[in-house]
């Protein structure tokens, strides 16, 4: 097997910002529809039977736009947390080789590669949460008009929305709902980035090393590794979604009575509300993005070692 090359510190850091970002617009395009789907039935999960429902009564009322309503402000998000998501991922992953004492060439474990993504995720939810608020408010504008709790005519651009929060709030208004990112975003990060790794070693279990896997074994890769985060941590991104929509019309609770709220009220099945549009988008959504991330990085990185 060829040694890995170590680049200087900074032209890593810019080539795994890069790889992330890329692998971010790829994740956005791949599986928004899916997303908005999750965020209407989270938010609302009495106005819809089921999946099903949600998405014929989106398509008839908002048509194929509805679907990618919040896209802009996903894109940032996405884009920004990636970016600084695996900059991160990979500045935690020096830092446990240090902590190890591993040589800076040293292939990390499974395990101690989860732990890293568990860290860097909490550089990832203060880049994610202005633009998670924003492209939820989004995506659950039409509902919230249509249940009486915003005007008809409340305006509904991406420009518009921040400004509110801003008049409303003030810059920590976008904040709202961080609490339940970083408790959703640290588990998370563990089970996504250990996923992604077992499933790749799985797939290297023939002598074969993990940069030379093909695009299918990556994306089932990273699709488990999505579907592993989803499942872990599910109820949480449920109550962050609420926080970050109802806020909206000046309902104010935290994480904790917001998730004892929806448990007394509307029972568990509620905090489940828009999972199975999430599975399905684990798999094709987090398949591209770790795709992305991984033939872009290798390109950088192969030509910068040239």
């Amino acid at each position: 097997m060829p040694q890995k090359k170590v680049l200087q510190p900074s032209l890593q850091g810019a080539i795994d910002l890069t790889a992330g970002a890329t692998g971010g617009v790829a994740c956005v395009y791949t599986g928004q529809p899916f997303d908005t789907v999750k965020v209407k039935m989270q938010t609302f999960p009495n106005m819809y039977k089921n999946v099903l429902d949600c998405t014929v009564k989106t398509y008839k009322e908002r048509g194929i736009r509805g679907f990618y309503q919040g896209t802009t402000p996903a894109l940032m998000a996405h884009i920004s947390e990636n970016a600084v998501l695996f900059l991160s991922y990979g500045f935690c992953q020096r830092v446990v080789r240090s902590l190890s004492g591993l040589d800076n060439k040293a292939e990390l474990s499974d395990i101690q590669k989860a732990a890293s993504g568990s860290f860097a995720s909490v550089f990832a939810s203060l880049a994610i949460c202005p633009t998670e608020l924003v492209k939820c408010r989004l995506q659950a504008m039409h509902e919230m008009k249509s249940s009486g709790k915003l005007a008809k005519g409340h305006p509904s651009t991406v420009w518009a929305v921040i400004k509110n929060v801003l008049k409303t709030d003030g810059p920590l208004g976008l904040y709202q709902g961080l609490t339940s990112t970083l408790m959703r975003e640290m588990p998370g990060y563990f089970f996504f980035f250990g996923g992604y790794e077992l499933s790749r070693t799985l797939f290297t279990r023939g002598g074969r090393s993990k940069d030379d896997l093909g695009p299918i074994p990556l994306m089932v890769s990273g699709g488990f590794g999505g579907a592993c985060l989803w499942i872990a941590v599910y109820p949480i991104d449920c109550v962050k979604s609420r926080i970050q929509v109802l806020s909206m019309a000046g309902q104010q609770a935290g994480f904790f009575n917001t998730f004892q709220n929806i448990l007394m009220k509307e029972g568990l099945k509620a905090i489940y509300s828009g999972l199975t549009p999430t599975m399905i988008r684990a798999f094709p959504a987090n398949g591209a993005l770790f795709l992305a991330y991984e033939q872009s990085r290798k390109a950088m990185m192969d030509y910068m070692s040239d």
